[in-house]
């Protein structure tokens, strides 16, 4: 990939005082690589801008809260015991956030769809945007989340899950296919059904920790003395406990998965600089807060050896907030979890679609992948890459057959550990930008948008989510634990990235960027000619809308 020539020091930063214009743009001594950005912005340009931060805030919120927090926490619970458990939410959420600064301000600076993608493209390698296109493309286009919507329906009828995937299938088909408002209008109804949800839980198993419930004694922390703050897994003693913290800890971490898709839509959003601004800051705190509460009371409520959590079956009646209700007596909220459950798995077969087409759109205003994946309907939404998404969906059916299963098992297990991948590129893609800035005789203060400290949180979240990757199949090293699908599902994704790096390195012969050859012109005179509004004060009423806004 060629690189823009370098100017002298004295022309290195352009102006952030004045407006510049097209013409000014055009002024500039552009090479063939500026020449492939304004093709790109170009392209960028064609897509609809129907979504709002409310919309952003609540894909990215829906991407968060599902089974990992309603039906997965009892496999947490019971491996680490309820403060290994509460710790490792704690652990993995500050590693996240850390993550969320990162690619908040890199989105912020260069809003584009399919972010972080483009991000690596643009300011370390062409090779590096390839590999992590192509490995979310894979990890997308496995439609497994569209299968647990089948399990999930099994909690209702005994009808044949190939009706259900059927029926539900052709549902995220017509929601994706036409408007991207539409898309963000049903999320953002999803999200709100989420969090009455987590609140209800919080509520509820609070009121059955206190005693408030008829005929149940008040719980406290009876089950954090006994049968204890931690579990013991693999082995006894403090090395057992630690041995169930850190596995949970891998757990954990794919049910934080979904963050970054703040980015993904960028380029489909109104303002999207103070869109994705607002929707990291306050998309965190609610996460993050949300999170640690509802695991707070779970812990409370639920005791780690309780046998009836140690094997979920996908729906709610394996959640332990359903077992700890029932016990209560509340009949009814096994449905109710269930259909919000069933709200989760929707969203996050939406999302796979949607980032597989924005991420097939992405590469192909690089020439690396068809052109023609290029082509937006009248709505502004690119309908032959999301037509192409559409067709995995029949894989689905594998999960139907009891020995395509175990494939299709593998499948899904493969594209768990792409979440860490994305979480370290998102790191270095931070780390990049800041060593162009200063090499190019910028600062932070230039950024439109900024947190506190993200130089350090950058460092911070790639340690961390490169030690969960290479620890993340820990078990198989175990003596007597080793089982070929979960080390081959822990670890697929390094020697899969090592070999799409590979190829376009040696196929294509792009070249690493040096930090003083980025173009950051083109970038902060996008900024200037897009002056976007600063948000209105909420008054009144409009305090209200803090809840999704």
């Amino acid at each position: 990939m060629s690189t823009p020539e370098v100017v002298d020091s004295a022309q290195k930063k352009a102006p952030l005082t004045e407006v510049v214009v097209e013409s000014d743009i055009e002024s500039l001594n552009y090479s063939s690589n500026n020449e492939e950005e304004k093709d790109y912005f170009f392209h960028e340009n064609r897509l609809s801008s129907a979504l709002k931060s409310r919309h952003i805030a609540m894909i990215t919120l829906v991407g968060v809260f599902g089974t990992g927090l309603f039906l997965s926490s009892s496999v947490s619970l019971s491996t680490a015991g309820p403060v290994g458990m509460l710790l490792a939410y704690i652990m993995v959420g500050l590693v996240v956030g850390a993550n969320q600064m990162c690619i908040t301000e890199v989105a912020c600076f260069m809003p584009v769809t399919s972010g972080y993608v483009k991000h690596s493209e643009h300011f370390i390698d062409e090779a590096v945007g390839f590999t992590m296109g192509w490995c979310d493309i894979y990890s997308s286009l496995i439609p497994n989340e569209l299968s647990a919507v089948a399990v999930v329906m099994s909690f209702w009828s005994d009808l044949s899950p190939a009706i259900w995937i059927t029926v539900f299938g052709l549902v995220v088909v017509l929601v994706n296919i036409y408007n991207i408002k539409w898309y963000g209008e049903i999320e953002f109804f999803f999200g709100c059904l989420k969090i009455l949800l987590v609140v209800g839980l919080i509520l509820t198993g609070l009121i059955i920790d206190l005693g408030g419930v008829p005929g149940q004694k008040r719980l406290g922390f009876h089950y954090w003395r006994d049968p204890g703050p931690f579990a013991e897994k693999y082995t006894t003693g403090s090395l057992g406990k630690f041995a169930g913290f850190w596995k949970c800890v891998s757990s954990v971490v794919y049910a934080y998965g979904g963050t970054q898709a703040i980015s993904m839509l960028a380029g489909e959003t109104e303002y999207p600089r103070r869109a994705i601004f607002r929707a990291a800051k306050r998309v965190f705190y609610r996460v993050f807060t949300m999170y640690l509460a509802t695991v707070f009371i779970l812990t409370l409520i639920v005791a780690h050896n309780d046998p009836a959590i140690a094997t979920p079956n996908g729906t709610a009646s394996g959640s332990p907030f359903v077992i700890a209700m029932e016990r209560a007596g509340i009949k009814v909220l096994p449905h109710i979890i269930n259909a919000v459950v069933l709200t989760s798995a929707l969203s996050a077969a939406n999302l796979q679609i949607v980032k597989a087409s924005r991420t097939l759109f992405a590469l192909a205003t690089k020439k690396q992948a068809p052109a023609f994946f290029l082509r937006v309907n009248r709505n502004g939404l690119p309908w032959i890459a999301v037509g192409f998404a559409c067709l995995f969906v029949p894989l689905c059916y594998m999960s139907v057959s009891s020995s395509a299963s175990t494939v299709f098992s593998w499948l899904q297990n493969v594209t768990s550990s792409n979440i860490l991948f994305n979480w370290i590129i998102i790191s270095i893609n931070h780390i990049y930008m800041t060593k162009a800035l200063k090499a190019q005789g910028y600062t932070r203060k230039d950024l439109p948008y900024k947190f506190y400290g993200t130089e350090y949180a950058a460092w911070f979240s790639l340690f961390f989510a490169v030690l969960f990757l290479l620890t993340g199949g820990f078990p198989n090293f175990i003596h007597g634990n080793f089982e070929f699908s979960s080390f081959f599902t822990s670890y697929f994704i390094i020697p899969l990235s090592i070999i799409l790096y590979a190829f376009w390195k040696l196929v294509m012969k792009s070249k690493y960027i040096k930090p003083e050859d980025v173009d950051l012109k083109s970038l902060f005179a996008d900024i200037q000619n897009k002056p976007e509004p600063e948000y209105p004060k909420l008054k009144g009423w409009q305090l209200v809308t803090l809840l999704w806004a």
